[in-house]
């Protein structure tokens, strides 16, 4: 197992992970009856893609000798309203000034775009990541 949720009402959800005992709430936005006082289960989808892509990025640039750390990333959500669903997430990293390489460059960008929750969404989910170097 690898988490377990608590619905606490008033549309909050408490998730704790098992392994670590880390606790994040859920709240429903305020567009949808919430309160919007904390992550909504969509932005979580967002946030989830991002330090996804970040994560694999940085198992991959430790390899090649690129330290990545201090890299910026802003994500935004864009809904539906019909069904009610994610239609596109944009992303934009600012990585830091580094000497790379062009080609370098290109292989974080492909690793970043192919990480495991990238593979696992819906594909009519547009999903829009812009790389900005220094």
């Amino acid at each position: 197992m690898t988490a377990t949720i608590i619905y606490k009402g008033e549309l909050r959800c408490e998730c704790t992970h098992l392994q670590s005992g880390t606790v994040i709430e859920t709240d429903a936005p305020t567009d949808n009856r919430g309160k919007g006082e904390k992550f909504s289960p969509t932005d979580t989808l967002c946030v989830a893609l991002t330090t996804c892509m970040i994560t694999t990025m940085g198992i991959r640039s430790a390899d090649m000798g690129i330290d990545l750390t201090n890299t910026q990333i802003d994500v935004t959500k864009h809904m539906l309203a019909d069904p009610r669903r994610i239609a596109k997430i944009e992303v934009i990293f600012h990585l830091p000034a580094l000497d790379v390489s062009e080609k370098d460059k290109l292989i974080l960008q492909k690793i970043g775009d192919n990480c495991p929750v990238m593979k696992s969404l819906h594909p009519d989910l547009e999903v829009m990541a812009t790389y900005k170097w220094g």
